[in-house]
């Protein structure tokens, strides 16, 4: 080899030692988010993070863990791990210097990747949560994982894709397609809680419909709406009581019709979500819009006597800041109330930021629990229209847009419980304002708008009470005085009132020389200022006078609703020290916490910006959230399994791809369609997979978290009573309105203070679907409990699944049950014309749409014979069981009622 050659080869073998060591050499970089996080998360921040600061040293925010400590110098020095005081206390040998304190050491493991990522330059990032959902690159990535060479995969879509890419990886292979009918039934429960109908298994046995166009049926089904609205009202704290100890009765039913009509209508969820948190502030708002906002007075109010309504109007702002952020977020935000996250870079501040954005709204945790929307019958709309067209016609298009709300929400408005200075008087009951004779309170800051009449809501008992409302005190200016007497029950009057400007105390007095001392001369429950109808000497005045004064009686529906505070009610915001609402600390402005960035100057700095900024391309997290729970609801495990947390200390994605694939495209191709996610869903041969499992297909994956086979598991306690009732033939299709009361066990509802009483619907409200059945917080419907059902106290993003006797004794013994056991095992009886194993087939095939099994029917054949004959000889125990039936049709009643427990019956296949 010459002198020229040896140069050659040594060139070449120093460019690919140098290329070598670019692609071979170069350490990996280490990842913040998924190598480091949970390092520190771990072992580290309950000492260092948002409820303690040891040594001033916190991990949990990127300036805090950079910054000097204690000892005057920062404990991560980038670059340098030897000098890092992190490392050398990781590594100490003295256990009172070696950190985690009294704790185990950190595996050498761990401590190499925390020596490396600091030697790399200590770089921070953000938690894969917060990060904006991006357009997906699906093709790359299939192609680059080696998938979709065959014909068959080819066609596979982008979830069938991203699942087969993960089973590849995990050496395993999905499942076969699942028998037609039994997918049937799959994709009907989960669509529409109901199994399918017989028109359409007939025609999808037939081939006169596909799969997909089954699908489509079923999203245009009002059973849909019916199914998905009892999954929202868990996350809602839906109930048609108030909870706390009273747990007395409300009208919430208008709220879970909206909810339902929402689903039908496959609302957006953007805009479902814009007019939940802030129908009222929508221009205009509509009454489904005003309708929509009662989910967040869907908290508990307690109007039992001595509480303070100011402790639970400030329990009802927290309890919305943390559904909020749940629900929308999966966001632990309930933790920042008292301090710091924990583990999530969120600040104690952000907490009351984020609160402010609710604190301004009228509702007050009063008996009546105002604002409440008005539900006017067709009648009551005539006059309503009279009236705000005079009104226009007098005074202008404001003054009728104020007294068209005044009319829908009666607000604004002052309870009584806001009084003071109370002499010979007292708040009755906590509630309502009761004046002595000779008695006196004060209202402070009160602003009349300029008004020529007050608008007083009591009721008395006594006649002849001189009442007087003067200008700040007993020596003050009379702004009004009038004469009040006995009422029959609660009424709204109209008082003539000097008009004064500017905000003012109002020094209430009452004088009755022939009441009794200490007796209460009336009950005070609120009082409003709505000026007078102007133009009295117009002709027709009288009868829209008349109008007016008959609205103001109304008593019909009213829901609670959100409205927001006028500027001269807005109230302001302080961080509660360590929590305590009692414990004010500095006052704050709303905005959004820091790390999930997003927020537009452009928006309003109220609900409806939360809202907006909730909905935005830009956050990382309610996309992300919609989808994890919808495939929660369809496979019984989030994509993320921790539902409720996305934050650093959940479950990390099981395909975060797949994930981000769904959150774009249900945001952007979609335009935040449910029906459109969960069609495409459905519609997938992940979905489609059987769910039948071999035991090494389940000790590889017991938990299905890689879906190698089809989603199998127990319906929902709604699903399970609804299936009863409708193969049964007894399930009625009415939807709306108030709560039903289905029969159920003796002496289960026991009320306090309020007589209430559990009286069982009549008719075919009796058999109407769960989610209309009445639920009283303090006891819930018994056999929706046994299967894990919730009382909605609070937002339950999940319900728990257990397998337990009661279950069984439920759907053994529960009168529901047994109704319709003896229905359906009447009506096959009278098909199969009297033949047992026929009635048996049929009644089988009918429960779970697949023919049953010899070993099955030979079983049930012999429950039969022995039902019949104990019933043949036994006529006392068949009156008690069946009244009027003969014996083969109570032993075939008994049978169906079996087959009802069936574990195939009670689980989606």
């Amino acid at each position: 080899m010459n002198r020229n050659q040896l140069a050659i080869l040594l060139s070449l073998l120093i460019g690919i030692s140098v290329i070598g060591f670019f692609f071979f050499g170069r350490e990996k970089e280490v990842d913040y988010s998924s190598e480091i996080k949970p390092i520190l998360n771990k072992h580290c921040i309950t000492c260092h993070g948002g409820v303690k600061k040891s040594g001033g040293f916190s991990l949990l925010f990127e300036e805090e863990a950079f910054a000097p400590t204690e000892s005057g110098h920062p404990a991560i020095i980038p670059g340098d791990p030897n000098s890092s005081e992190l490392i050398k206390r990781l590594t100490h040998s003295d256990p009172e210097l070696r950190m985690p304190y009294q704790r185990p050491a950190l595996s050498e493991e761990e401590i190499e990747l925390l020596k490396t990522w600091i030697k790399q330059g200590a770089k921070w990032g953000k938690h894969w949560a917060y990060e904006p959902v991006k357009e997906p690159e699906i093709t790359s990535q299939i192609q680059s994982a080696g998938i979709g060479s065959t014909d068959r995969e080819a066609n596979l879509a982008p979830i069938d894709l991203l699942i087969r890419e993960k089973l590849t990886e995990k050496g395993m292979i999905p499942s076969m397609e699942e028998q037609p009918l039994r997918l049937l039934r799959r994709v009907a429960l989960d669509l529409t809680g109901l199994p399918p109908s017989d028109s359409l298994v007939s025609d999808f046995s037939a081939g006169k419909i596909t799969y997909e166009q089954a699908v489509d049926q079923l999203l245009s089904s009002p059973a849909y709406g019916e199914k998905w609205a009892a999954w929202w009202l868990d996350l809602a704290r839906y109930a048609d009581t108030k909870g706390y100890e009273r747990d007395v009765s409300r009208t919430m039913w208008p709220y879970r019709d909206w909810v339902i009509r929402a689903f039908n209508d496959d609302k957006p969820f953007d805009e479902f979500t814009i007019e939940q948190l802030a129908g009222d502030l929508l221009p205009n708002p509509t009454q489904d819009q005003l309708t929509a906002t009662a989910f967040h007075r869907n908290t508990m109010n307690n109007d039992e006597g001595g509480t303070q309504d100011e402790e639970f109007r400030v329990a009802a702002l927290l309890d919305r800041v943390n559904t909020t952020y749940e629900v929308w977020q999966s966001t632990t935000m309930a933790c920042v109330q008292c301090h710091s996250h924990t583990y999530d870079p969120i600040r104690h501040e952000e907490y009351y930021q984020s609160a402010a954005f609710f604190n301004n709204t009228r509702d007050e945790d009063t008996h009546d629990e105002e604002p409440r929307l008005r539900f006017y019958e067709e009648a009551q709309q005539g006059q309503i229209e009279a009236v705000l067209n005079w009104t226009k016609a007098q005074e202008g298009e404001k003054a009728a847009k104020i007294r068209g709300d005044f009319l829908k929400f009666f607000e604004p408005k002052y309870a009584a419980h806001l009084a003071t200075d109370f002499n010979k008087a007292e708040l009755i009951d906590t509630k309502w304002l009761g004046l002595w004779p000779g008695g006196s309170a004060v209202y402070k800051n009160i602003d009349t708008q300029g008004s020529d009449q007050m608008l007083l809501d009591y009721w008395t008992g006594i006649n002849g009470t001189q009442m007087t409302i003067r200008k700040d005190g007993p020596e003050g200016e009379v702004l009004a005085s009038f004469v009040i007497n006995k009422t029959e029950g609660e009424i709204v009057r109209q008082i003539p009132f000097k008009p004064v400007s500017g905000k003012v105390n109002l020094y209430f007095e009452a004088k009755n020389p022939s009441a009794k001392p200490q007796q209460n001369t009336s009950a005070i429950v609120w009082f409003a200022f709505v000026p007078s109808l102007k133009g009295k000497d117009k002709p027709g005045f009288a009868q829209v006078q008349n109008s007016w004064e008959e609205l103001l009686k109304f008593r019909g529906t009213r829901l609670p609703i959100l409205i927001e505070n006028p500027p001269y009610m807005s109230r302001t915001t302080q961080v509660f020290e360590r929590g305590n609402w009692m414990v004010p600390g500095d006052q704050v402005k709303p905005k959004t916490p820091a790390e999930f960035g997003g927020w537009q100057e452009k928006w309003p700095a109220n609900r409806l910006g939360f809202a907006y900024w909730l909905t935005s391309a830009e956050n990382p997290l309610t996309s992300r959230t919609l989808v994890n729970r919808i495939w929660d609801q369809l496979f019984g495990r989030g994509i993320v399994r921790t539902l409720e947390d996305m934050g650093s200390q959940s479950d990390p994605p099981t395909h975060p791809e797949l994930l981000d694939y769904l959150a774009w495209k249900t945001m952007n191709d979609y335009d935040w369609s449910i029906k459109s996610l969960i069609r495409e869903i459905v519609t997938s041969q992940t979905y489609k997979q059987s769910s039948a499992i071999s035991a090494e297909a389940y000790r590889q994956d017991p938990d299905n978290q890689w879906y190698a086979r089809g989603p199998r598991f127990r319906l929902s306690a709604e699903q399970v009573r609804d299936q009863a009732l409708a193969v049964s033939g007894l399930l009625s299709r009415k939807m709306y309105g108030p709560g039903v009361k289905p029969p159920q066990p003796e002496g289960i509802w026991q009320t306090v203070y309020n007589g209430e009483s559990w009286t069982e619907s009549e008719g075919e409200d009796r058999y109407r679907r769960g989610i209309y059945t009445f639920l009283k917080r303090t006891s819930p419907y018994p056999s929706f409990i046994s299967f894990d059902a919730g009382s909605r106290e609070v937002c339950l993003s999940k319900r728990l699944v257990t397998n337990t006797p009661l279950q069984a004794l439920v759907t053994l013994n529960d009168p529901v049950y047994l109704e319709a056991a003896k229905n359906l095992g009447k009506k096959t009886w009278e098909k199969s014309s009297g033949n047992a194993e026929r009635a048996i087939s049929q009644a089988y095939e009918q429960l779970v749409l697949s023919p049953i099994s010899e070993g099955k029917k030979k079983t049930l054949l012999e429950l039969y014979a022995s039902a019949k004959t104990e019933f043949t000889q036994d006529p006392k125990a068949l009156e008690e069981f069946y009244p009027g039936a003969k014996p083969e049709e109570a032993a075939m009643a008994v049978v169906a009622n079996a087959m009802m427990n069936l574990d195939e019956f009670l689980t989606k296949p």
